[in-house]
């Protein structure tokens, strides 16, 4: 349904005339998706036409959907690697893109180890500023009065590196606070950040992270909303202000900078806001002192109205902790974005985070919808199932999401598993289900299963002296340690009780698997500390039959059970931790480098 005037919106009445155009622009091109996704392919076809890419598959210059389907392969990141390196070496020519790729986008880690890089061009920026201007258009409809306060965001830039052919590597997040528009970005009362750009954009993590908390309780009684972009980034925010309140108190105390703050550019914005304030020092002191710190957050920053985190997926784990630490204040997820390409929005963003749902953005890509059907057991079909348009999709259905987009994927299967919850006009709301195939993630890191029996074979390969093998393993991530750690449960074979593996040993077993996942896991580990050091645990022999016996209790079938390699059911969990004998961490951290991409 078509909008009358700027001033009206379905989603419900602006907080300004601003607003209102935001939130008419989101009914326009919800109301009209199937065009608006007609427009997006053709304009795509349309520029590349003459790129090495679409040659190839003899479009000739054709831009309906039906032509583009039937002549375009579905592909993974792995069917693009030739393209990618070459462009990545150096070759300019228009191989995916008529646009120059202007950098790549490193996302999670390939089978190999190897960071994807995602091609993208400059105007790509453009696309997400729009996405993050809708954003609090959208929230001021459900938390009125929010341009008279500040947000305490904790952000952060990660390291970046260049390609042999001299273009810069880096996550998604970092190019944009490094970009232009974030760094001269317009005053909008609505979004004005407690930390300051120089805290922000400061590579030392600890430094940046020390200037962001202390620009946070400097200005507590401004902050209305509390954030970070995943909920593992903001526990760690409260365990730093654990660790570290002291400092920060006497830094408030006596107007004096905490002289491990070096950067030149950050001490300079620092001296000119930090001035001697024992009356906060006092009140910070009074409530980091205690031992209890349930609801801290609500406790130092009073006015808080939300926490805005990401806590689908993965994040889902750590909504305990976040209602402990904020005394169960609303957590809001409002967007949905990836490395390849930014997707939507949440329109109910105050909603119960198990009700999560995101509005497609049909202006911001080409999307497909790959039929997602959890319980075909592997076996291959008949014929490879036929592709949905975003309008056709259909609620309660699972799918796999496949975009085409203005830097040259086309058809990419992005690996979300996402099911239709239901429509805003013509566009369709999803629940993120799940990556596919992963087992493990504490941050931005994502393990699978092939990655993790690679790891356990690699780090088995300490035990054989001790004729010793790996029985059987599982794992889960352990979110209830900040930050969290992936555990891994062992039931180990020895054939000479008087030579078992010692302690140290079974450590360096640790510091195996950690050295075999990928360089997002090890940057975590080594330069973003967002996860913890890697934990063995041996169990008692005949551990992994009994869990085999209570899930046949449950209904499994003894002929087509596996033991899963991943678990987080509580009977599973106090099963296992139950039967544990010894335990053990990884003695020191894996090997990574900005350049070191395996």
């Amino acid at each position: 349904m078509a909008v009358d005037s700027p001033l009206s919106s379905q989603l419900g009445p602006p907080a300004c005339e601003r607003d209102a155009k935001a939130l008419h622009f989101i009914e326009e091109t919800t109301s009209h998706a199937d065009s608006v996704q007609d427009r997006v392919l053709t304009e795509i076809l349309t520029r590349n036409s003459q790129t090495e890419y679409l040659t190839r598959f003899k479009l000739n210059g054709a831009t309906d959907r039906e032509t583009f389907k039937s002549k375009l392969p579905i592909i993974t990141y792995e069917d693009l690697q030739p393209e990618i390196h070459r462009i990545a070496n150096g070759d300019r020519s228009a191989i995916l893109s008529a646009h120059p790729i202007s950098e790549f986008l490193t996302s999670s880690g390939t089978s190999a180890g190897e960071r994807k890089l995602m091609p993208t061009i400059k105007e790509e920026l453009d696309r997400r500023r729009l996405l993050y201007s809708l954003l609090m258009p959208v929230m001021n409809l459900y938390v009125p009065g929010l341009e008279r306060g500040k947000g305490l965001y904790f952000l952060f830039v990660k390291s970046e590196t260049r390609t042999p052919g001299g273009l810069l590597a880096r996550p998604v997040l970092t190019s944009y606070y490094k970009s232009d528009h974030f760094k001269t970005r317009p005053y909008d009362p609505y979004n004005v950040y407690t930390s300051p750009n120089e805290a922000i954009l400061c590579p030392d993590s600890f430094q940046s992270m020390y200037a962001q908390m202390l620009c946070g309780l400097l200005q507590r009684q401004q902050v209305l909303r509390v954030g970070a972009v995943f909920a593992s980034g903001l526990l760690r925010a409260i365990r730093f202000l654990q660790l570290n309140w002291p400092q920060l108190t006497q830094d408030i105390e006596t107007g004096a900078l905490n002289p491990k703050l070096t950067d030149p550019s950050l001490r300079e914005y620092m001296d000119k806001i930090l001035k001697p304030n024992p009356e906060l020092a006092e009140c910070v002191r009074h409530e980091c002192s205690k031992d209890n710190w349930e609801g801290i957050i609500a406790r130092i920053w009073q006015n808080t109205k939300y926490l805005d985190v990401i806590v689908t997926g993965a994040m889902a784990q750590y909504i305990p902790t976040l209602d402990y630490y904020s005394g169960g204040l609303p957590l809001a997820c409002t967007m949905y974005a990836s490395s390849e390409c930014y997707f939507g929005l949440n329109l109910n963003p105050m909603c119960k985070p198990s009700q999560v749902s995101y509005t497609i953005m049909p202006n911001m890509a080409y999307f497909e919808f790959l039929p997602h059907e959890p319980d075909s057991f592997g076996f291959p079909r008949a014929s490879p199932p036929k592709l949905v348009d975003l309008v056709d999709v259909e609620v309660g259905k699972e799918y796999e999401l496949v975009i085409t987009t203005y830097a040259g994927l086309y058809r990419y299967r992005v690996g979300d598993i996402l099911r239709v919850t239901g429509f805003h006009n013509s566009a369709p709301q999803f629940h993120f289900v799940r990556r596919k195939n992963v087992l493990l993630s504490i941050d931005s890191d994502k393990t699978d299963e092939a990655e993790l029996q690679k790891a356990v074979e690699n780090a088995s390969r300490l035990l054989r002296e001790f004729n010793t093998s790996v029985v059987e393993y599982t794992s889960y991530a352990d979110t209830r340690t900040i930050p969290g750690h992936y555990v891994i449960y062992w039931e180990l074979l020895g054939k000479e009780s008087a030579n078992s593996p010692t302690d140290e040993v079974l450590k360096q077993c640790c510091l195996a698997m950690e050295e075999s996942l990928n360089s997002v896991y090890r940057q975590g580990r080594v330069a973003d500390n967002s996860i913890g050091p890697l934990e063995i645990r041996v169990v008692k022999n005949g551990t992994f039959e009994e869990l085999m016996d209570y899930a046949i209790s449950r209904g499994a079938s003894i002929n087509q059970y596996k033991v899963p390699r991943c678990v987080n059911f509580t009977p599973i969990m106090e099963l296992l931790d139950s039967r544990v004998v010894s335990s053990h961490f990884s003695p020191a951290s894996p090997h990574w480098t900005p350049e070191r991409r395996r």
